[in-house]
């Protein structure tokens, strides 16, 4: 089965898409008007929308090589990549401000060989 493609990167299959209903494609502003009347300010939100691709202790482990690559990408300044999910769905992405690449190895090698196992989270978000 194929995975998930970030760039020409493939990510396993098993990495969730955790926050993808946390998420809505309005934004809203509610406030008062001065005769105390309701005031709905609604537009639609373009991009900025997250996808985090996480793993789990028994699923979607990444092997330490292919994490070296994609944590080689989010040390670009700006870039942008694309993001092909396993059931075909594309998105354009960069990596998130704040912790993009986080992993832990699943045991704990002394020195893990370049096809060694890890359990990570990717935060990206659409552009």
């Amino acid at each position: 089965m194929a995975g998930h493609w970030l760039n020409e990167i493939e990510l396993p299959r098993g990495m969730l898409w955790v926050d993808e209903f946390d998420w809505s494609a309005v934004a809203k502003a509610v406030d008062r008007s001065i005769t105390g009347a309701l005031v709905i300010d609604a537009m639609a939100v373009i991009e900025g929308r997250p996808i985090t691709l996480q793993a789990v202790e028994d699923q979607g482990w990444i092997a330490r090589q292919t994490l070296l690559a994609v944590q080689a990408l989010a040390q670009e300044p700006g870039a942008q990549y694309p993001l092909v999910l396993a059931d075909g769905r594309s998105f354009s992405v960069q990596f998130a401000a704040d912790n993009p690449v986080s992993a832990k190895p699943v045991a704990r090698p002394e020195l893990p060989p370049a096809d060694y196992p890890y359990v990570a989270t990717l935060r990206l978000i659409t552009v």
